[in-house]
């Protein structure tokens, strides 16, 4: 079975620069649960990988991290979808966790979960965390032009070999076509 790693936040759901706080503004992105669920109808696991500083200061609990991922899940339940793992960092900016985007400690729970290792694993984000944590664990990734997805594309422009793609929705229109 393959394994994909999405980020949340630009990718799955409209991004906020005051975090995501509630389920009610957890907004998904225009064929993004659609795309989830397309990619499990085609034997695909689907995990998330997110980090939630937020939880570390104070914006939210874990309740309300639950509840938005909750909502998340029944959106995507009523189209066939659904989220096989959710892996998050709630710490801030500023500890030492492995487990923190850029650093590939939530990769790596999700790969020895579901599949063993790094082999075959592909990472879709929005940020330049997100690509270089999948650099650091050493899977494959996609940069997605949603959330912060244009800001990261001129970060790294001299940088052909990404595969860039407009959403998720492209991206696994893609993946599931080749």
């Amino acid at each position: 079975m393959k394994l994909i790693i999405l980020d949340r936040d630009g990718v799955i759901n409209q991004e906020s620069e005051d975090y995501i706080k509630s389920p009610e503004e957890w907004i998904p992105i225009p064929g993004s649960l659609q795309a989830i669920a397309d990619l499990n109808q085609s034997g695909y696991r689907v995990v998330i990988a997110t980090n939630q500083s937020g939880l570390a200061r104070g914006l939210f609990d874990i309740d309300a991290l639950n509840a938005i991922h909750r909502k998340m899940q029944n959106e995507l339940s009523t189209i066939g979808g659904h989220i096989d793992g959710i892996f998050f960092c709630p710490h801030g900016p500023k500890a030492r966790c492995n487990c923190r985007k850029p650093k590939p400690g939530l990769l790596m729970q999700a790969s020895h979960r579901f599949v063993g290792d790094s082999a075959g694993i592909l990472s879709i984000g929005d940020s330049l965390r997100d690509l270089q944590a999948a650099e650091n664990y050493g899977v494959k990734h996609i940069l997605v032009l949603t959330g912060n997805g244009v800001k990261t594309q001129d970060e790294i422009s001299h940088r052909k070999e990404i595969p860039v793609y407009d959403d998720l929705a492209s991206a696994v229109q893609n993946i599931l076509n080749n």
